[in-house]
């Protein structure tokens, strides 16, 4: 027993980081963040045992994620939206747009706050990208989809984010 807990703290615990990130944009509250975290790293330390692969990241953050969902089905029904009711809001750009000096900070705040409007399966995987850096592939896995529907995801969730950063005024 003692080996596989000096195991889960070698190849587990480093990814604590990226695992709350993940609970916070799709639960959008530092506590409830916390509270999934907790109750999804005992899910996998429960699990552990069964971990036969060498991607604990990916194996850590789709326990969260399942975790999270089940949290958000049972706490906040409502903030869970199947992506096939969300309208697609891609409307076009004007082409050549010209630069834009902008405050770092007041960019930052809007795009987090498009972010946070996301739907949540848009939210994961645009944060799973391009926060944590992950490959297609990668969020496959942790997601349980297709590579297309990531790949769908990720460019309605761009696009989204676009149109919303442009009507707030930011190019």
């Amino acid at each position: 027993m003692g080996q596989e807990i000096e195991r889960f703290e070698r190849l587990v615990l480093p990814h604590l980081d990226a695992a709350y990130n993940l609970a916070r944009w799709l639960t959008r509250n530092d506590a409830d963040a916390a509270d999934v975290v907790q109750e999804a790293v005992l899910r996998a330390f429960r699990y552990f045992g069964a971990f036969r692969g060498d991607d604990a990241r990916g194996w850590l953050l789709a326990t969260v994620r399942n975790t999270t969902w089940s949290w958000l089905k049972r706490n906040r029904p409502e903030a869970v939206v199947p992506v096939d009711e969300v309208e697609a809001l891609t409307p076009e750009l004007p082409a050549g747009d010209p630069a834009v000096v902008c405050d770092d900070r007041q960019l930052g705040a809007a795009l987090n706050e498009a972010i946070a409007a996301l739907p949540a399966e848009f939210r994961e995987a645009l944060l799973l990208r391009e926060v944590e850096g992950m490959s297609y592939k990668e969020i496959a896995a942790v997601v349980d989809a297709p590579i297309g529907t990531v790949m769908s995801r990720l460019a309605r969730a761009r696009a989204i984010l676009r149109v919303r950063l442009a009507a707030a005024g930011w190019r």
